[in-house]
């Protein structure tokens, strides 16, 4: 190995005055510099010391001085692998986001031991587990924490994280299906021949069974089930040593202590040949927790695969056209500008534009609607769509975690991670459940063993194993779950965790009009000049103008010019209008006041349409024409309306639009309250008034204008089309764009929130009934673990019916 004056780590000679120690396996080995120190702290930290225990010779070579596991957490701070999973989240790229697997995530004490231990690090800014996937979102500052420190850290208490990936999520779910299984299959095997040997046992106590032949039963007993023990119920005195490890009480320290209590009985009563065993309790109840816990991890995958499909969507290759050549290449390598090669029947890679070709593709996966969406040149495509008909090339603009499909993945995990405050009253509970359990089995056991020693054991025993913490805190998260998937396949993607749980409350919805309950897709339907300048050149300039806007109307009036003016200084005001400077004059569009403030004069005498949008162009030289637009209301608008009331939410329309046309709008789809000329600010002092008078809001708009009273409702619903900032204030994105879809989901949320107070009414009437049961002797420990894993059973398969 290495002499008394070379470094322990890398063999090398130590530099006179040198004094880099680290304690080793409890011995202090000296270093030769600060880098060895610091890998071999590392080491030590990791839990990796065997590295130097098994190792005969140091090696010469470099990289055989750091050890393979925690060189493998190491490479996940390489800016290429990075690429793939994490995403810069501000402009200086030090603030990330990345989605995690969690390996070891059995119970939901694991889940809140991993999220308290992970944000007490320096330089974490968020993490959130879904217990449903077990993937995790973890936001850190990368110039204070690196993903490497974060992985370490999880695997310090017992856990192990990676990057998320469909392929390996899937490959971990059927690893975690198969030791289940070999875990059920060697406890069902020991079970049954255990039970074999008590019958014989039960029926030699009766007829006076020779003592020989009984401790040679209770041995084979016990052979029995020693795999049972320290194979099967391995899982379960893992977890309980994690948690007591951080000072938890996770529910499988009751477990953990019922099995290992009653096993360490019944082996001291085998080998001293007196006392009871219990090695068929042991062996049963192990067999049916472990049962139980299978089918409910089966439940819970079932709950996570809406958005295990939607990860599912995107092509593992693509055909790259360059030069006339095609070659496929894995997705992964695709970038923006490059063309690709869409046939009949494939997925779109990525996010991009239609250079060549005229098909239609299917959204269904990603707005619900099943109606195939024609496509011809100019038209944008979305990575994760199918083609349908001929083949399309197409223009990448995205790829990676900046394209459509990832964004609604992004958000889908963040709502289904985040806690409502139902969910968060409930950990509190199971959090403090478990000691008050061990207490009470305790108290139990002393009461039983004044009064009738030879019971008190098995009691104490039902009692811990009867109790059931984990339905506490399974209740919400599984019915948010299903909620979440069932809609998210109808065409609402949920982004905040609250959403649906605060949307089963609303009893008031406002609406935008344009892009919400019309289609957004304003037409010019006259156009008249009011100055001395030509309608070629008023288009010119009110098209370069309503460049800066995101709003329906620019939409419409950017294609009266195939040249649009460009202008310099241009702003866009909400609400209001763009002004902006062309040709060294000054111009304003937008609403009759607003172009007034620059003409300086009246409106010159002109035919009005109340009926429509009119919007006004204007320079310093006066005023130079009236655009008149209109827009087709959305054919199932009035239909909604009238549902929304039915489920008693009244309906209110709030517009920018000029208080005629609203009041039109309003009549003719039956909403009784309708308030046209609207800025945001009024928009926002409008429903602060109704928050003030106790109602809660729900708020559904698309455009810019709309994003502060978005963020200022109980509720907010963007438009699956409407601007980005309107879609980053929503709570709820409804991407089909299918107003239908808004009953229903109220619907779904009140189901949901209908099942979580079942779930809830059921967790606390099992435990309200089976701690008194069990601990009176009526409940045998058999009949505890039945119990005990059918609760959490119940409680998930309650949530599925949400997906009915």
């Amino acid at each position: 190995m290495s002499g008394a004056s070379d470094c322990f780590h890398c063999g090398q000679p130590i530099p006179v005055g040198a004094h880099y120690p680290v304690a080793i396996d409890g011995v202090e080995r000296e270093m030769c510099c600060t880098g060895c120190n610091a890998v071999a702290q590392a080491i030590v930290e990791n839990n990796l010391t065997d590295y130097y225990r098994f190792r005969t010779e140091i090696s010469s070579k470099p990289e055989d001085l750091v050890p393979e596991a925690l060189r493998q957490l190491q490479v996940y701070d390489a800016p290429e692998l990075q690429r793939s999973f994490v995403r810069a989240t501000d402009g200086t790229g030090n603030i990330r986001e990345a989605s995690l697997i969690l390996e070891g995530i059995v119970c939901a004490a694991c889940v809140w031991l991993n999220e308290n231990h992970v944000k007490q690090l320096a330089g974490i800014l968020e993490f959130r587990i879904n217990y449903s996937t077990h993937r995790a979102t973890l936001k850190w500052d990368n110039s204070i924490i690196h993903l490497s420190d974060v992985l370490k850290a999880i695997s310090e208490i017992g856990y192990h994280a990676h990057p998320f990936d469909p392929g390996r999520l899937e490959s971990l779910q059927k690893k975690e299906k198969s030791v289940a299984l070999r875990r059920i299959a060697v406890a069902g095997l020991g079970m049954m021949q255990v039970m074999m040997i008590a019958v014989a046992m039960y029926i030699g106590a009766v007829s006076d069974m020779d003592t020989g032949m009984r401790d040679f039963l209770r041995w084979i007993s016990l052979i029995m089930t020693t795999p049972v023990v320290f194979y099967s119920s391995q899982v379960f005195f893992t977890s309980a040593w994690r948690d007591l490890r951080r000072r938890r009480f996770g529910m499988d320290v009751p477990v953990s202590l019922a099995i290992g209590i009653a096993f360490s009985a019944s082996v001291w009563a085998t080998v001293t040949g007196g006392g009871e065993v219990y090695f068929d309790s042991v062996s049963m109840f192990t067999f049916l927790l472990l049962s139980g816990r299978y089918l409910e991890m089966a439940a819970r995958h079932k709950a996570g695969q809406v958005a295990e499909e939607l990860v599912r969507l995107m092509p593992a290759t693509a055909t790259r056209v360059r030069d006339g050549e095609q070659e496929v290449i894995p997705v992964s390598q695709l970038e923006a500008g490059d063309h690709v090669l869409i046939r009949p029947g494939e997925v779109v890679p990525a996010d991009g534009m239609v250079i060549d070709g005229a098909s239609s593709t299917n959204e269904s996966l990603l707005t619900g609607e099943s109606l195939p969406c024609q496509k011809h040149v100019g038209d944008a495509l979305v990575g994760g769509t199918v083609n349908i008909e001929s083949p399309l090339t197409m223009r990448v603009e995205k790829v990676g975690d900046n394209t459509v499909l990832a964004s609604i993945i992004r958000l889908l995990e963040r709502a289904q991670s985040e806690k409502p405050e139902l969910a968060r009253m409930a950990e509190k509970v199971a959090s403090r459940f478990v000691p008050i359990i061990l207490v009470i089995a305790a108290g139990v056991f002393f009461w039983w063993y004044q009064h009738e020693p030879s019971q008190a054991f098995w009691i104490a025993l039902s009692v811990l194993v009867v109790t059931c913490p984990c339905a506490f805190s399974l209740a919400t998260p599984a019915a948010l779950t299903a909620a979440t998937g069932l809609l998210t396949s109808k065409g609402v993607l949920t982004t905040r965790g609250h959403a649906l749980e605060t949307l089963a409350r609303i009893n008031h919805i406002i609406f935008d009009k344009t892009g919400t309950l019309s289609h957004g897709q304003l037409e010019v339907v006259g156009f008249q000049v009011l100055g001395n300048a030509t309608t070629s050149f008023c288009k010119h300039v009110a098209a370069g103008l309503e460049t800066a806007s995101e709003h329906p109307v620019a939409h419409a009036i950017i294609r009266l010019s195939d040249s649009p003016a460009v202008f310099t200084n241009l702003t866009s005001e909400s609400g209001r209008g763009v002004k902006g400077i062309y040709q060294q004059k000054r111009y304003r569009i937008g609403t009759e006041s607003f172009v007034r403030e620059l003409t300086g004069v009246n409106l010159p005498e002109t035919t009005r349409n109340t009926e429509r949008s009119e919007i006004f162009l204007g320079s310093e030289d006066g005023w130079l024409a009236l655009i008149s637009l209109a827009d087709r209301l959305r054919e199932e608008a009035a239909s909604v309306v009238q549902e929304l009331r039915a489920l008693g939410v009244d309906v209110t329309l709030l517009s920018g639009d000029a208080p005629t046309v609203v009041e039109g709008v309003a009549q003719q789809l039956g909403i009784p309250h309708a308030f046209g000329g609207q800025l945001p600010e009024g928009k926002l002092a409008y429903l602060k008034k109704l928050q003030e008078q106790g109602a809660v809001v729900a708020m559904v708009g698309d455009g810019v204008n709309d994003a502060p009273v978005l963020a200022g409702a109980q509720v907010s619903i963007a438009m699956g089309s409407g601007s980005q900032l309107a879609q980053a204030s929503a709570d709820m994105v409804l991407l089909s764009e299918n107003l239908h879809q808004l009953p229903f989901a109220v619907q779904t949320s009140r189901r949901m929130q209908t099942i979580i107070k079942q779930n809830f009414a059921w967790t606390i009437l099992y435990n309200l009934l089976a701690i008194p049961l069990a601990a009176c002797g009526i409940i045998s420990p058999w009949m505890a673990a039945i119990g005990m894993s059918a609760s959490s059973l119940i409680v998930v398969l309650n949530a599925l019916r949400l997906k009915n």
